[in-house]
């Protein structure tokens, strides 16, 4: 048994359907019209500016890096300065580690669940950020969020 195969159809010209004109407007319409808006201070929110991030008045004011476990741990000893009016909490960190001829090596993130007073500084001692290459010579950490208290 053969199977014929039959002529592909030519492609048909498509019409597109007659549009309508619209009707125009009559005067009592309301169509397209804003309404008076209304302002209840019962229901309506306060507009409240956007309040800066609690990492935005945090910084570290002074940093050194040492080693630790065989040349492999990253130990920081940074002093964290809080310029904010309220106490802040989890702080997160991310430092980058670079050679001794200033090229880049690694990143790493650590959160120092610690507290840090209001218009206060606090210093961390020896704090293990992770594990990072033995030729890492510099380190320079930046806080990344913190958490308002």
């Amino acid at each position: 048994m053969t199977h014929v195969r039959e002529p592909v159809a030519a492609a048909r010209p498509i019409h597109a359907a007659a549009a309508t004109p619209a009707k125009p407007a009559s005067a009592g319409s309301t169509v397209g019209l804003a309404k008076r808006p209304s302002f209840d201070p019962a229901i309506s929110e306060a507009i409240v500016p956007e309040q800066p991030a609690p990492v935005d008045r945090l910084k570290i004011s002074s940093q050194s890096l040492r080693r630790g476990g065989l040349g492999s741990n990253a130990l920081v000893t940074m002093t964290v300065r809080n310029d904010n009016g309220y106490a802040v909490k989890d702080i997160d960190i991310t430092c980058a580690f670079s050679r001794p001829d200033g090229s880049y090596l690694t990143e790493r993130s650590r959160v120092i669940p610690d507290v840090v007073n209001m218009k206060s500084r606090k210093i961390f001692v020896r704090l293990h950020v992770g594990f990072v290459n033995v030729n890492a010579a510099k380190a320079k950490c930046a806080p990344v969020a913190a958490s308002h208290i």
